[in-house]
């Protein structure tokens, strides 16, 4: 009976059913969602098995009462049963309990990212700590349509705070910089980030046109965790799964995931949702190859292949700083300034850094391009041979 069920089971998934009894779960890795209690279904998942966790937890709100605005329409708020604690100790003791599972589960390098708002993330991020978890960043995330204060009792409460935790000191996690960069114009990622909060045709719906879930992420914040912090292939455990954003999220950027959830409304609306995703399979929309972790290229071997010769004039993008490249590698000003251009670009702006890469641009062809360019166009020439 029990191999005829998983057979059941393994057709019902590839024909886009991804609704999972944890107790038939067994070896199955990624892409399901596993229907049951958070702590027993995570229980079931090996040691070291998943990339990264993204969890949004019970918020513990200690709502009382009903909350309405000026012209006394009620507010849809978070009022459901699973968010209902009868103390803090009772909160913080399923805290540790998941998140201690999550760790055990998150391979050597893994990540965790946990969202809350002012009632919660405190007592996680203690638990976090305490139970050896190494914190990275805090993100707020500011809502750029946050829900107003009705009673005019309070500022209004405009973010949430995320928790991004490396498994261990250790670990060697994953961080995409460059993405993140490309993402923001340009320049390096803060830890703020101005997103609106899911609405229009992106929320849920149920059959009378209210919210299928209270508090559907948007998409576009998730997207931004899992394009952070992992790579295409890997596994993210959403153990508070509700309408599927992590999933949804996961499958089109091609990532696999894990989701578990007690509720059978929800379960039945995350699986018709992922269903419908196209993922995306186009290996240069999803390669994120960091700089870092490509073949190094010393700035010289763009000399001897080529791309620059000595006595070519460098500049930085203002105009402001030239040198001219020595038949060593290094640069020179008129005013005999000298370095490597690093040091160099450091030295002009008295700073205690530069990413010579970046900072030097160069005319080729009638136009001025960023000299990190002429590395990217050296490393293709020479794929596949032995890197200096």
């Amino acid at each position: 009976m029990l191999s005829k069920r998983l057979t059941l089971l393994d057709s019902m998934i590839h024909s886009g059913f991804i609704i999972v009894n944890w107790t038939y779960y067994l070896d199955m890795k990624k892409d399901v969602i596993i229907e049951g209690n958070c702590l027993d279904a995570l229980a079931k998942l090996p040691d070291a098995s998943v990339d990264l966790v993204f969890a949004d937890p019970p918020y513990n709100l200690q709502l009382t009462g009903q909350l309405r605005r000026p012209d006394q329409s009620l507010v849809d708020a978070v009022d459901d049963d699973w968010d209902q604690f009868d103390s803090f100790a009772e909160y913080d003791a399923l805290s540790a309990a998941w998140l201690s599972e999550c760790r055990r589960i998150l391979k050597p390098d893994g990540a965790i990212w946990v969202i809350g708002s002012y009632h919660n993330i405190f007592r996680i991020g203690k638990q976090i700590q305490d139970l050896g978890f190494w914190m990275l960043n805090d993100i707020i995330w500011r809502k750029t349509n946050p829900m107003p204060n009705f009673r005019g009792r309070r500022f209004t409460n405009a973010h949430e705070t995320l928790i991004w935790a490396a498994k261990s000191s250790d670990a060697k996690y994953t961080f995409n910089y460059d993405a993140m960069k490309a993402l923001n114009e340009g320049l390096q990622m803060r830890s703020d980030w101005y997103l609106p909060i899911c609405n229009g045709s992106e929320r849920l719906k149920d059959d009378s046109g209210g919210k299928a879930h209270p508090t559907q992420k948007p998409e576009n914040l998730l997207a931004r965790v899992l394009l952070a912090s992992t790579k295409r292939g890997d596994i993210v455990l959403d153990p508070f799964f509700g309408s599927g954003t992590t999933g949804a999220v996961a499958k089109r950027l091609g990532r696999h995931y894990i989701g578990i959830e007690q509720d059978k409304k929800y379960v039945a609306l995350a699986s018709q949702r992922i269903a419908q995703i196209q993922p995306l399979v186009d290996d240069a929309l999803l390669d994120l190859t960091e700089k870092r972790a490509q073949p190094r290229v010393p700035f010289g071997a763009l000399i001897e292949g080529g791309l620059l010769r000595t006595g070519d004039t460098l500049f930085d993008k203002t105009g402001q700083f030239q040198a001219r490249i020595r038949a060593d590698g290094s640069l020179v000003t008129k005013s005999n300034q000298s370095g490597s251009i690093h040091g160099l670009g450091a030295s002009l702006q008295d700073q205690p850094s530069c990413n010579g890469w970046l900072y030097w641009h160069v005319r080729k062809d009638g136009r001025e391009i960023c000299i990190d360019t002429l590395r990217d166009q050296y490393r293709q020439q020479n794929s596949g041979q032995d890197k200096p």
